[in-house]
């Protein structure tokens, strides 16, 4: 039986705001010793870069070098078509 291998998120992630909107700087390791960086925005789309960073600090500069360079609106996406979201 294999070993199912959960990504560990770095200590780094975190919720960035500026603004009206958030986004989540979310930092996972790659399995092969390398970083992954994503930005999730409050619709639940995402912005993934495409390599690895070398560490998780890296990813973290990555991140926000990008958002104060482009904005937090730049990473903000649709909302889904079924008219967003919905209260329990």
């Amino acid at each position: 039986m294999a070993d199912d291998v959960t990504p560990q998120e770095s200590p780094l992630s975190r919720a960035y705001s500026d603004g009206n909107h958030t986004v989540n700087i979310d930092i996972y390791e790659d399995g092969e010793g390398g970083w992954l960086l994503e930005i999730v925005d409050e619709n639940n789309n995402t912005t993934v870069w495409e390599d690895a960073f070398e560490t998780d600090e890296d990813a973290l500069q990555e991140a926000l070098d990008a958002l104060k360079e482009e904005g937090v609106g730049a990473f903000i996406g649709p909302a889904e078509a079924s008219g967003g979201w919905e209260a329990p």
